[in-house]
């Protein structure tokens, strides 16, 4: 039985935002694997549940086939609670490799990458996905915007991206360019919004500024067919 407290996990998560380099962020996350799955039990983070209920209702294909590439997948949170929903096949990115052997070790994965994401390119073919999904990883100082647009190219025609995003204070100027990024490929022509489902307690807040529970949003779009 872990002895860890959430002031724990503040501690781990600030120290987190004084790493601005990429090296930097994956020596963090490659040592906070160890403790990554409880720790977001006390940080009561619910994204991943959050994700995979918005897309659930959004997808209408055949769960037993469809593929999804979990990008920045972690320990494998969203995986298991899309395994939850009917999803079988999961191919897994992330820049870490103490994450990606945790990912390995449920079992939920058929094939796992390493890749920087925004200083590399997608390990992976485009077209090749049924369902792209990037949980947790976009927001400031973490994955660049310019990333989705590698998320919609690896979608087959008529996939689904689902994104989420944090609202706290701190990331305010990062969601609007997210979002302005969003609406520039929509009026494009690349993809449409299914689903964008804005929730106000999305994690405990860990910043000295703000107490209880931060917001967040979910983001769902379909890649056009053409």
């Amino acid at each position: 039985m872990s002895d860890r407290t959430f002031e724990d996990v503040k501690d781990v998560i600030l120290s987190a935002h004084k790493n601005t380099e990429a090296g930097d962020k994956v020596g963090f996350y490659n040592t906070w694997a160890e403790n990554y799955d409880q720790d977001v039990v006390l940080l009561d983070y619910r994204a991943p549940s959050l994700a995979a209920n918005c897309l659930s209702p959004c997808f209408h294909g055949d769960r037993v086939t469809a593929v999804i590439l979990d990008v920045a997948c972690g320990t494998g949170l969203v995986a298991a609670q899309l395994k939850k929903m009917g999803f079988r096949h999961f191919v897994g990115i992330d820049g870490s490799k103490g994450m990606l052997e945790l990912a390995n070790k449920t079992g939920l994965y058929q094939d796992l990458k390493q890749c920087m994401l925004g200083d590399e390119p997608l390990p992976i073919q485009a077209g090749q996905f049924d369902v792209v999904v990037i949980v947790g990883a976009l927001s400031d100082g973490q994955v660049p915007v310019k990333v989705i647009r590698e998320l919609c190219q690896a979608t087959k025609p008529g996939g689904y991206v689902c994104m989420t995003t944090r609202g706290n204070h701190d990331n305010l100027e990062y969601k609007a360019a997210l979002e302005h990024e969003l609406e520039l490929m929509e009026g494009a022509g690349l993809w449409g919004h299914v689903a964008i489902k804005e929730v106000e307690e999305w994690e405990k807040a860990v910043a000295e500024q703000e107490k209880g529970y931060i917001p967040g949003v979910v983001y769902v779009y379909r890649k056009s067919s053409q």
